[in-house]
Formats: C-alpha cells, sequence, structure tokens
C-alpha cells in the first residue's frame, strides 16, 4: 500500500493476474494476465478518468434533470453531468472505503453511505475483488438497507476492457437482442428495441470499426450458469467479462468522448437502465434489512 490522491492501493496476485484496488471509490485501477493489461488504467495520483473501473451506486447512468419520485416524495439529486443536466453515476465513486480485509488475492472494502437531500437513505456497501488463477477476476457488490424506509436502489460497474489495440480492428460480441434508444441528452426515447438490422447487433462478433456506441442492452442471451458475456477480440488477444443475472442490463460504450478515444470498449454490467429513478424500470426496492447481490468477472482467453 502507498499513499496517493486515489488513497491505498490494494494490490493482488493469483497466477498470471494481477490487479490494483483504489481506496478511493473501490475502484478497479489495474488488471493484467502475463502483464498485459485487460483493462485501461491509470495513475495512482490521477483520479479516475472517464469513470475508469468504477462503482455507479446507487445508480448507474444518468437520472434526468436529478429528479425522481419515490416513496410518496419528489427528491432532487446534485447535477454532476452539469452538460446534460443529469446526476451521474451514484453518489459512492469518489468517497473513501475502508478495507474489512486484505489477503494476497483479494480484499473486501465497506462504505456507509449516508443520507443526502437527494438520496434520504441509508446504505452499508461492500465491494469484494479476488483474483483466480484460473478464472481471472471477480467481483462482487452487495448494499444492505441499513435506514428504516425502503429505499430506490441500483448498481453498475465501469471498466473499460482492451487488446492493447484501437477498438476499431477489434471483434466484439454481446448475446442481447434488445437496446435502449435515447435522446440527445442520453435519456431514454422510448421502450427498447430489436437490435435486428441495426449497427448495435452484436449477437455474431462483428468488427467494430467505426460503430459509435453509447447503448444501454438487455434481454442478454445466458448460458447454465446464469452468466452473460462479452468479448473483445483483437488481432493477438482475447478479453471477457461476464455478468450474473442480477445484471439484466449491459451497457456499451466506444469511448469516443474518452481521454484516449476508442483506445478501450467500456462495458458496464448494470442492475437496471438509464433513468430507472425516474421511470422506476428495473430499479430495486430495498426494504429495511434487505439486501442486494450482484457478481461479474473478467479474464483473458488464453
Amino acid at each position: 500500500m502507498s499513499e496517493s490522491i486515489t488513497g491505498e492501493q490494494y494490490a493482488l496476485s493469483a497466477g498470471p493476474y494481477q490487479a490494483v484496488i483504489t481506496e478511493s471509490g473501490a475502484s478497479l485501477r489495474e488488471l493484467t494476465h502475463e502483464g498485459r493489461p485487460l483493462v485501461l488504467s491509470h495513475g495512482a495520483d490521477e483520479p479516475a478518468p472517464a469513470a475508469f473501473g468504477h462503482l455507479l451506486i446507487p445508480w448507474p447512468n444518468r437520472v434526468d434533470r436529478g429528479r425522481y419520485d419515490y416513496g410518496g416524495a419528489s427528491h432532487r439529486l446534485d447535477i454532476s453531468e452539469p452538460e446534460r443536466d443529469c446526476a451521474i453515476h451514484g453518489l459512492a465513486r469518489w468517497a473513501p472505503w475502508r478495507a474489512a480485509r486484505h489477503e494476497p488475492d483479494r480484499v473486501r472494502l465497506t462504505h456507509r453511505l449516508l443520507a443526502t437531500a437527494g438520496y434520504p437513505f441509508r446504505l452499508d456497501l461492500e465491494a469484494e475483488y479476488s483474483l483466480d488463477a484460473a478464472d481471472g477476476l471477480h467481483v462482487r457488490i452487495t448494499a444492505r438497507n441499513a435506514g428504516t424506509a425502503t429505499a430506490p436502489y441500483g448498481h453498475g460497474s465501469h471498466p473499460y476492457l482492451t487488446t492493447g489495440e484501437p477498438i476499431d480492428a477489434c471483434e466484439v460480441t454481446l448475446g442481447a437482442d434488445r437496446y435502449m434508444p435515447v435522446d440527445e441528452r442520453m435519456i431514454p426515447s422510448g421502450p427498447s428495441l430489436d437490435v435486428t438490422g441495426t449497427k448495435y447487433d452484436l449477437r455474431t462478433g462483428p468488427i467494430l470499426s467505426d460503430r459509435v456506441i453509447d447503448t444501454a442492452f438487455t434481454d442478454l442471451n445466458r448460458e447454465g450458469d446464469g452468466r452473460v458475456w462479452v468479448v473483445l477480440s483483437g488481432s493477438a488477444r482475447t478479453v471477457r467479462l461476464w455478468a450474473d443475472d442480477a445484471h439484466p442490463w449491459m451497457m456499451i460504450y466506444t469511448a469516443d468522448n474518452a481521454p484516449s478515444p476508442r483506445a478501450g470498449l467500456g462495458v458496464e454490467p448494470m442492475t437496471c437502465p438509464p433513468n430507472a429513478f425516474a421511470t422506476g424500470e428495473g430499479l430495486v426496492h430495498l426494504e429495511p434489512g434487505a439486501e442486494y447481490t450482484g457478481t461479474y468477472g473478467i479474464q483473458a482467453v488464453s
């Protein structure tokens, strides 16, 4: 562990895999396999750009104008994306998280999310990162409602997968039958649509080429164990991300506005679509004392 502006750095290792998790936001700062990056990384003395590796709690993506109604009351979140007049990516991604346990191949971090004017609820949060020499990275996110009122809840994660080359020449595979259309402010503009015949059809592993995608997908095709996979294949190596069935949505972002455009692919497992606080679609209603857990992972393909 070392001093930095992103707090303590928790290094993990198992076989060919290494990772670094930060105190700031319990974020995934680095993940490598045999020394080669599987995700876009940043320096320990650099705030995570473009949400690199962030956990998005208690909502992923955007809330339109930060306004929503819940429990018979109207709420307004602080606007964290002023250019689109939205509240984006939750309340916990810059907060300090405390290490409850740190071993060579795993770390468990916790955070008490106390009430704010826009989110008058209390959650006890836990994020556990573990490495397996054969299966790669596992990330388990758990929220427990420690308050006295039912709380609206959603979460997501924001890694950028990389094969070490620009994504335009990479094949991208996601078994998703529908996507969510959005307006110019990236707010859903209608119900989900069939991907067939559109640039959003990634089911057969097309070369990404010049497709610009910043889109939430659903109706995900899962394997027998409940996992859905996103596979990014380059000329020399392949990386893939899986998510369990606690995540009915998957965001794909071609990183056109990231510091190094299209150097990696944002792949974001989410429990709900954009603007779920306002629409209620996919929202988890977390009762007092109840917990919600979701798991995802990243691995290299030999």
